[in-house]
């Protein structure tokens, strides 16, 4: 199943996009550092040409760190960019953001011309929270949820730099479907767009393989769960989420583990790697060619039978 959400003030930004590139100088693309693939927009690569891009992997406190140098190493490599991990604790390494872009741009240091930078990233990133502090005052509207940004804004934040703000952007067709349980699960996609319990078991199921030790410590596990409804049944039962017989609310458990994973409760969690996502895209290819042969092929058919 593809998970998709895609409210109409967000196609709307998408055309805004591109209609103000040709102004735009330099491009800030906000990541969520546990899903740096999946929280990339695909039309970015294909928009911007030769633009100089900064990627910024927020909410880096929430990620594995060794995979957070991981995917910043893979994508300056892979896509010439530069990359800076952020967090909101840590505000200063944000306020360095200027000079970064003023150092990607050199040949504008001794003009009095303004440098205009899109901004732009998926919902609930961190993207408001980012520029209230590199604008030192309450600009833009955050919300610990998706699509609080609705409309674009110029944003002067001083050093010579305008920033061009969008609201958070999906894309109308996420194709891989673990990049879609994947926005969901760090909350990219509106809860009320989501089935808790499918995601859920998305989460566990990847937690139980690559962070068991996380799991054990957080839900007081002697043994770990070979399953993720398994270990759903345990959390509800450990937590108190019991209708009447004693059966497991697996909706209530569901919303635990997302909460709690989001938050960061259960440990620093990155959802990918630059590998994983090497075979994943190999993986997408092949079924890209496939439907297109389908689809050729019932093309053929239709001319035949005229």
């Amino acid at each position: 199943m593809l998970i998709q959400w895609y409210p109409g003030h967000m196609h709307k930004a998408s055309k805004e996009i591109k209609e103000i590139l040709p102004q735009v100088d330099l491009i800030i693309e906000i990541l969520d550092a546990r899903i740096p693939f999946s929280s990339q927009n695909p039309m970015l690569a294909t928009l911007r040409g030769d633009k100089p891009c900064i990627k910024i992997l927020s909410k880096s406190d929430l990620a594995d760190p060794e995979i957070t140098q991981q995917w910043q190493t893979y994508l300056e490599r892979e896509q010439g960019v530069k990359t800076l991990a952020v967090t909101i604790d840590y505000p200063e390494k944000i306020r360095q953001l200027p000079d970064l872009c003023h150092k990607m741009l050199p040949a504008k240091a001794p003009s009095s011309r303004l440098i205009n930078t899109l901004i732009m990233g998926i919902p609930n990133v961190g993207k408001s929270t980012l520029i209230n502090i590199l604008a030192g005052r309450m600009i833009a509207k955050t919300g610990n949820e998706p699509a609080v940004t609705k409309m674009q804004q110029r944003i002067a934040i001083g050093n010579g730099i305008i920033l061009l703000d969008t609201p958070g952007l999906l894309w109308p067709n996420v194709e891989n479907k673990n990049s879609g349980y994947r926005l969901a699960t760090t909350g990219a996609i509106k809860d009320t767009a989501i089935d808790h319990e499918q995601i859920a078991s998305f989460a566990a199921d990847y937690l139980i393989h690559h962070y068991p030790d996380y799991l054990k410590t957080r839900f007081q596990l002697e043994t770990l769960p070979q399953t993720e409804h398994e270990l759903m049944q345990v959390i509800g039962k450990n937590r108190g989420c019991l209708r009447s017989g004693g059966r497991v609310e697996l909706d209530k458990v569901a919303k635990i583990l997302l909460a709690e994973l989001r938050a960061g409760t259960i440990g620093r969690i990155s959802l990918e790697t630059p590998a994983m996502m090497e075979q994943e895209l190999v993986e997408l290819a092949v079924i890209r060619e496939e439907k297109a042969a389908k689809k050729k092929a019932r093309k053929q058919k239709w001319k035949g039978s005229d």
